[in-house]
């Protein structure tokens, strides 16, 4: 992903210029301004105006607030290269932020408002992202890309049922898992080619021989049996075939990981953080799968696994690495990056422990709070100036 292209016809303010730029940012200080809110509604302090029962709010907002931000971020970035095309900036990349930032609104006071007004104002953002990503593939006729495009109509159907289930039962455990299930296979999607490629850049830099091994028909058979063991999980993640399927699961993406070469890669922190960060999809398998045998494994355990160490921890690698590279800055990662993945990995060890050691869950649930907190109000106060200033 390279900037000249848009720069050549564009005059307005560096941070309308490319969609990583307002998305990232906003996409950080929404993970930590949510949180902060989540953790006094967690403890009854606060009461929050919205239609959904406080965990569907967490999960809505950390799922379609973040999540929606840092997907549309990299695609809105992505696709143009992929295409050849001018990317989205200026008034139309404006209103999408703002698009966006009226969906947090709305959300937040949909008990007010009424859930369909605010279903339908939430929804809108992932309604107009998809529908640009879809006339930049047909433009540019890049059809291998219909996949990723699928993925974010799947999230849009995610949030649209996630608003109707909340509605008709009080409670959305069926979107909620549908929703996770959809960035996870993203997650998938995306890591299989960013992780493998950049390792193998840099280990080409080395002069390594061992290389990642590209995409082939294992990394397919992987992503069928994920994709399927997930179907399972969303609908009867208790069932102990189910369990079986994302044990099965974990143990293909724990393969697939170590065809990546990510041991040798240990010398250079922005390529090591994608392979730690992955580990996490197998790890939040594993964990899933072992909760339909295991009373004290709950499923928040492996819930936690994906949504904070796989999601959190890729979007964070990928939004560091994208911000120093499209701002002309140099692809290095010094002790303030390294800090934010630091807290990033204290952030889901400890609330995934928060799970699994119920006697120490207030104390490990406060300190994955703040680490997370750490990680991404970090990343705002650290690349925030670059992403609001003009390419180096």
């Amino acid at each position: 992903m390279s900037d000249p292209i848009g720069r050549r016809s564009y005059n307005g303010p560096a941070v309308l210029s490319w969609g990583f730029r307002p998305f990232f940012l906003a996409g950080a200080l929404w993970a930590g301004v949510a949180v902060m809110a989540w953790l006094p509604v967690y403890f009854g302090e606060i009461i929050i105006s919205d239609a959904f029962q406080p965990m569907d709010w967490h999960a809505h907002e950390a799922l379609f607030g973040y999540g929606g931000a840092v997907i549309a971020g990299f695609l809105l970035t992505a696709v143009p290269n992929w295409t050849g095309r001018l990317p989205l900036q200026g008034r139309p990349l404006l209103l999408l932020v703002l698009v966006w930032l009226a969906g947090r609104v709305a959300v937040a006071c949909s008990g007010t408002i009424g859930w369909a007004a605010a279903a339908a104002v939430d929804c809108a953002f992932l309604a107009l992202l998809c529908a640009a990503i879809a006339r930049e593939i047909v433009a540019g006729r890049n059809w291998r890309n219909l996949r990723i495009w699928g993925a974010v109509v799947l999230l849009l159907a995610a949030n649209v049922l996630f608003h109707l289930e909340a509605h008709l039962t009080g409670d959305a455990a069926y979107a909620r898992r549908f929703a996770l299930a959809v960035i996870v296979v993203l997650v998938m999607l995306i890591g299989g080619r960013i992780v493998p490629s950049f390792t193998h850049t840099f280990l080409l830099r080395q002069g390594a021989v061992r290389l990642p091994r590209t995409f082939d028909r294992f990394d397919g058979i992987s992503m069928a049996v994920s994709c399927g063991a997930m179907v399972g999980w969303i609908i009867a993640p208790e069932d102990q075939m189910v369990g079986l399927a994302l044990i099965a699961a974990s143990g293909m993406n724990f393969a697939r990981l170590s065809r990546w070469a990510g041991d040798r890669a240990s010398g250079e922190v922005l390529v090591a953080i994608l392979h730690v960060a992955y580990a996490f999809v197998p790890i939040g398998f594993l964990l899933s799968g072992l909760a339909a045998f295991v009373p004290t494994i709950p499923l928040s355990a492996g819930l936690h696994a994906w949504a904070v160490g796989a999601i959190g921890g890729m979007t964070l690698a990928v939004m560091t690495r994208a911000s120093l590279g499209h701002t002309g800055r140099a692809l290095y990662a010094g002790w303030g990056t390294q800090i934010l993945y630091a807290a990033l990995l204290l952030a889901v060890m400890t609330r995934i422990g928060a799970a699994l050691v119920p006697q120490w869950s207030l104390v490990l649930l406060l300190v994955a709070a703040s680490a997370w907190l750490v990680a991404f109000l970090g990343f705002a106060a650290i690349y925030g100036p670059a992403l609001i200033r003009p390419r180096l």
